[in-house]
């Protein structure tokens, strides 16, 4: 087992990302369904307010820290992560590495021109890449089990799911276990940043951790809520857990 940390009760492991791509590894060689979560502010925020949230994070097999503000915070708590492991980063270089070591990789989400192009991109970039399958990310609750149904049958090693939190956390939670993907992992909005549909902070925003500045001014509107109003109740969060710590 690696060690981790517990922060606002999710629990986060405590890895590189060289360490990471070690333990994906073990994952698809044992053959049995593994689940991934990486937790940033926001995922935080939202697990603090939904217990079967909280639940599923807990329970995945690999939990990475995306979001320099998390890796901030574990070190004034005085348990420091290694580094950040962002999302995007590591599905990178999962797609590199399933090239390599002939790795099936089923891609699941965002819009339907979006995922094909995703598909189409990473095909070319990685000749010895195999697509097992893809599918857009809209379904309706009833058509649910056959989403899941096709991912198993195509027996993919690898799953990325492209849709919102928590939907994408909960997916899994219900269906991994019958999937029985070796690996699957939650990536959000990735494909639509892979493809180039939605651009990247420059490397220095990265490391000065704000990315999530970069990504609003590109969608004010949209990301205003998230961002400004419902993510500063990490703020209350980090001093709670800080002042419980005083205590004991």
């Amino acid at each position: 087992m690696t060690s981790a940390i517990t922060m606002m009760g999710c629990r986060i492991d405590n890895l590189s990302m060289e360490e990471t791509l070690v333990r994906i590894e073990e994952f698809i060689r044992s053959g049995q369904p593994h689940q991934h979560v990486v937790v940033n502010v926001d995922k935080l925020v939202k697990a603090s307010r939904d217990p079967d949230l909280r639940r599923i994070v807990n329970d995945c097999a690999l939990v990475n820290a995306d979001g320099m503000p998390v890796v901030w915070a574990s070190r004034l708590l005085g348990k420091p992560l290694k580094e950040r492991v962002a999302g995007i980063d590591l599905f990178e270089a999962l797609m590199r590495r399933a090239g390599e070591k002939g790795w099936r990789v089923f891609l699941l989400g965002a819009r339907e021109e979006v995922v094909a192009a995703v598909a189409d991109t990473y095909r070319r970039r990685y000749p010895e890449l195999t697509i097992a399958g893809w599918r857009n990310g809209y379904w309706t609750d009833a058509e649910e089990a056959q989403v899941a149904e096709q991912v198993r049958a195509s027996g993919a090693d690898l799953l990325f799911v492209a849709i919102s939190s928590p939907k994408k956390e909960q997916f899994l939670g219900r269906w991994q276990g019958e999937m029985k993907i070796p690996f699957a992992m939650g990536v959000g909005g990735t494909f639509d940043v892979a493809i180039g549909r939605v651009r990247r902070a420059p490397r220095w925003m990265q490391r000065a951790g704000l990315e999530w500045f970069y990504r609003f001014l590109q969608e004010p509107r949209r990301m205003f809520r998230r961002y400004f109003i419902d993510d500063m109740a990490f703020v209350w969060l980090f001093i709670k857990e800080a002042a419980g710590q005083k205590r004991t």
